[in-house]
């Protein structure tokens, strides 16, 4: 479940929006919780976890300094050796 989160930090991924964001938060939670869906007695927990996890990772992106590109390169583009 977790190994379908893509990587949000530039230059990976030069645009990330808040969608992208919930949606990262929302597996992981998923992961952790072991539950695709809360119950109705979890959901309000479910809910919190998620929107706590989104703002981490959204508080996360912003504080970070990428200073190279260390070698990695978003899909499809194409190397300096080409």
């Amino acid at each position: 479940m977790c190994r379908s989160i893509r990587t949000l930090r530039p230059p990976m991924a030069p645009e990330v929006g808040d969608e992208d964001i919930r949606a990262a938060a929302l597996q992981y939670v998923r992961k952790v919780s072991g539950f695709r869906a809360p119950a109705a007695h979890n959901r309000a927990a479910f809910e919190r976890a998620v929107e706590a996890v989104a703002g981490a990772t959204r508080e996360l992106l912003d504080d970070l300094e990428v200073r190279g590109r260390g070698g990695a390169r978003p899909p499809g583009e194409p190397s300096s050796r080409s």
